[in-house]
């Protein structure tokens, strides 16, 4: 954990410190009052949207209930917004009409918004990651694993702790990817920041995709921001025989290196520390990088927003130079950014001809998560019409 940052307040007329942590990288706050079971949701809802956070020395059940009741203030809309609620057309020709670009940032702008405020609950662990509240669970094996041991007690957000112990029981129980030739269901399982593979459809596409023939003469494959292994799990039970896993992050590695070991795949699976390509060349090379070309606003959104498609084109300009002979790179992407004017179409195709790459086909699927059906969606117009693909590229 990055101790380098402290918060201070006043309590019982002495001034007290801990080490501050936030993985969106929001830094100490100024403002903060001691409260406890007695603050009601409206005042507490108050403080937040003033900027004043909330150091919580109640009951930690009733800290989890006034989390609650903050998110329905905050997404319940004002009677103004009901009255301009009418939905519009991002198609509209009119002047009127907000394009999709405008809409995304407003989208952006306001989940920035709702997490500022809902940040403002605070809660204090001790170095051993327990929490001196009533009725406090039991976390430090979930902050352990998220943070690591600590020499200090520390403070952070309830929301991002209540995060912590999400991705601890992802951790425990998994996520089924895909089944065996059993038929029994296969399991991978995300660490904290590291995205979790819940959306099935693309990996589909890579169970499905047909494999290259040069397969045979030479069985390796490269896995490029290979995140939780899950990409290499399916190649690899797909019969290749030798997978390179690279990624950046270190807790990427972490979790790939355990998933891989734990489904007894390391004589295929090699996990290593890369910036995209590892040495050498492969027949296949897979590439499944962030979706949208925008900056993240924290750690945890690397894995969602690709600031100027940076990881596309860097897989795209280096592919040719990293495939063997009659060798192809997989590039799995959504027309999400397009539909949202963030990238279009045809400055995807010239970066694939610019990189002395082709097309031999494209493999499409549409999402099953729950979003493209959410008409209420401030990004509905982008989400129901949004296509997952599995580009086949070769060198020209």
């Amino acid at each position: 954990m990055n101790q380098s940052s402290s918060i201070h307040w006043e309590e019982g007329g002495q001034t007290c410190s801990a080490v501050w942590h936030s993985e969106n990288g929001i830094a100490p706050h100024k403002k903060l009052v001691i409260a406890d079971d007695t603050l009601t949701a409206d005042d507490a809802y108050h403080l937040a949207c003033e900027g004043t956070a909330i150091l919580w020395r109640g009951d930690f059940q009733n800290a989890r209930q006034l989390l609650q009741a903050l998110v329905r203030r905050i997404d319940k809309p004002s009677k103004k917004s009901k009255r301009a609620s009418k939905r519009v057309d991002p198609s509209s020709k009119t002047s009127q009409a907000p394009s999709p670009i405008d809409l995304f940032n407003k989208h952006r702008l306001i989940q920035s918004q709702r997490a500022r405020v809902l940040g403002m609950l605070l809660i204090e662990c001790n170095a051993d990651h327990s929490i001196p509240l009533r009725r406090a669970p039991d976390v430090a094996i979930a902050c352990l694993e998220a943070y690591g041991s600590t020499s200090d007690p520390y403070v952070i957000s309830m929301r991002e702790l209540l995060g912590v112990i999400s991705a601890h029981e992802w951790r425990k129980n998994g996520v089924p990817v895909l089944a065996d030739e059993e038929g029994e269901p296969i399991f991978i399982y995300p660490h904290y920041g590291v995205f979790s593979p819940i959306r099935g459809e693309y990996l589909e596409l890579v169970c499905s995709a047909p494999l290259p023939q040069a397969l045979e003469a030479e069985s390796l494959a490269f896995d490029i921001g290979t995140g939780t292994g899950v990409l290499s799990v399916i190649l690899a039970m797909r019969g290749i025989n030798n997978i390179i896993a690279t990624d950046l992050d270190g807790r990427a590695l972490a979790c790939a290196k355990e998933n891989i070991a734990l489904l007894n795949l390391n004589s295929q699976v090699e996990i290593m520390k890369a910036n995209l390509f590892p040495a050498g060349k492969a027949t296949l090379i897979v590439c499944n990088p962030p979706w949208v070309p925008a900056r993240p606003s924290s750690t945890l959104e690397h894995a969602v927003y690709d600031p100027d498609s940076q990881m596309l084109k860097g897989f795209l300009d280096g592919l040719k130079n990293h495939l063997l002979p009659n060798g192809e790179g997989w590039l799995i992407l959504s027309d999400l950014a397009e539909h949202l004017g963030l990238r279009s179409r045809q400055e995807l195709l010239e970066w694939i001809d610019r990189a002395d790459l082709k097309v031999i086909s494209r493999i499409d699927t549409k999402p099953k998560h729950s979003k493209p059906f959410d008409q209420s969606d401030l990004l509905y117009f982008a989400r129901s019409a949004e296509t997952t693909s599995l580009w086949r590229l070769a060198v020209k």
